[in-house]
């Protein structure tokens, strides 16, 4: 943590700002309520390690150094807030820990079903509900308990980057198809894969998990025919 740059997202009126810049960190306040981030500025004006930013977190310019997220996110904007930071293969976020409106923790790190950003965050990110908030640890009380999401992300992304339009536009096509995969790819392929992946044969796109997707991937990737005529030019080419 000491040196880190951390974005406390939804800073409020600095109470994690203040415990991450006690902790060492070099700690970027980002608040929208225009109120709040003049307390935030009467409170850190003078403190060297926080910075304080007044914006909205769901457009906010991120940091390209690696950074933290460490964060009380508005549960309006959560996931809107989580597109921003983990769909985005170059932004360089190392760790989030926010917390979120319960139910969208449960489905972002749930194993099954799946879905398009659980898989699609996953392959970079591992995401885990560490805990359980209480609504009434909140003034006020929201209507719902709460949870931390933490995404972590992998030392070796599950698909490589040059990759990465190729994997979400098939996540897209199956999720969106609502039919068994081996109707949407080739049932040879979707076959062999799951009886070497350990999925059901006649399994739908929610049925595979974030590891089991990338192999899918890798495989209907190499048994695509490379495109016409590649192979005949680079013959002739030999030729002359």
């Amino acid at each position: 943590m000491p040196g880190t740059l951390v974005l406390d997202l939804g800073a409020g009126a600095g109470a994690l700002t203040r415990a991450l810049a006690d902790a060492g960190a070099r700690v970027r306040a980002v608040e929208l309520e225009p109120a709040a981030v003049r307390q935030l500025e009467a409170r850190f004006g003078a403190d060297p390690r926080v910075e304080v930013v007044a914006g909205d977190a769901t457009v906010l310019q991120l940091p390209r150094e690696s950074f933290a997220v460490v964060a009380n996110l508005p549960f309006a904007a959560g996931t809107a807030i989580l597109r921003r930071l983990l769909s985005d293969p170059s932004v360089p976020l190392v760790q989030l820990d926010a917390i979120v409106e319960w139910g969208l923790a449960v489905k972002r790190s749930a194993v099954w079903p799946s879905t398009v950003l659980g898989c699609t965050w996953g392959a970079r990110f591992e995401l885990r509900l560490v805990r359980r908030v209480s609504r009434a640890c909140f003034v006020p009380p929201p209507g719902v308990d709460a949870a931390v999401l933490r995404a972590t992300r992998r030392p070796e992304p599950l698909v490589v980057p040059e990759e990465w339009a190729g994997y979400e536009a098939l996540l897209q096509r199956a999720f969106a198809a609502r039919a068994p995969l081996d109707r949407i790819l080739p049932r040879g392929i979707v076959h062999r894969a799951a009886h070497e992946l350990g999925f059901d044969r006649h399994a739908g796109a929610r049925d595979l998990d974030v590891r089991q997707w990338p192999q899918l991937y890798a495989t209907v990737r190499s048994a695509s025919p490379r495109p016409r005529g590649a192979g005949s030019r680079r013959r002739r080419r030999s030729r002359r």
